[in-house]
């Protein structure tokens, strides 16, 4: 039986997407971007939060958190391809790359 051992580049990824993971900041607001209208103001965005993705300045009241930390958290998240920003204005959208995180979780899938 042959196995398949994963490329140096596969390996880098998925310690990316870990450490990107490892925040449970990051987890919740990953978690909170499955399902925008559900836990962010719709009625306020000013771009369709399933198309474009949530504004930084939503994710920032519903953390709670100052501004420059949450856009270094989802530079993180974005920096290991979990999230796509979009910018709409002088406003940075927030939404989940599902294929690249359906490929981590077939990289995954391979590597355990």
């Amino acid at each position: 039986m042959t196995t398949r051992v994963e490329s140096e580049p596969d390996v880098e990824q998925l310690l990316d997407v870990f450490k990107a993971l490892a925040n449970p900041v990051r987890l919740q607001v990953l978690g909170w971007l499955r399902e925008p209208a559900k836990h962010f103001p719709v009625e306020r965005a000013i771009a369709d939060p399933d198309e474009v993705g949530v504004c930084v300045s939503h994710i920032q009241e519903k953390l709670g958190l100052a501004q420059s930390t949450v856009s270094a958290y989802m530079a993180v998240l974005q920096r290991a391809g979990l999230v796509r920003a979009t910018r709409v204005g002088k406003w940075t959208h927030y939404k989940r790359d599902e294929a690249r995180i359906a490929e981590v979780v077939a990289t995954l899938g391979r590597s355990l």
